[in-house]
């Protein structure tokens, strides 16, 4: 499980399981309800990679929002992996 601080957004950070290289389960502790269960029921079981470039630059508040954040979290983790 992987959690990830997110940054300029109403939720306060996103609880990540993978299986493998597709995600299993989304967790965003806050922010909007509907838009947050909506998302991570849509992206479980998907490729990380897929993931990141249909949510990557999603603007809400600012230049970020909760799928972005997702998609920042989901590169971090990539990276991380790749070490």
């Amino acid at each position: 499980m992987y959690h990830y601080k997110t940054k300029g957004t109403c939720s306060s950070g996103i609880d990540i399981e993978l299986e493998g290289d597709n995600v299993k389960y989304v967790h965003f502790n806050g922010g909007c309800t509907g838009n947050t269960n909506a998302v991570s029921r849509l992206v479980a079981g998907r490729g990380i990679d897929e993931v990141i470039g249909l949510l990557r630059g999603i603007p809400c508040q600012g230049n970020t929002s909760c799928p972005d954040q997702l998609a920042q979290a989901l590169i971090q983790i990539k990276q991380k992996r790749a070490v």
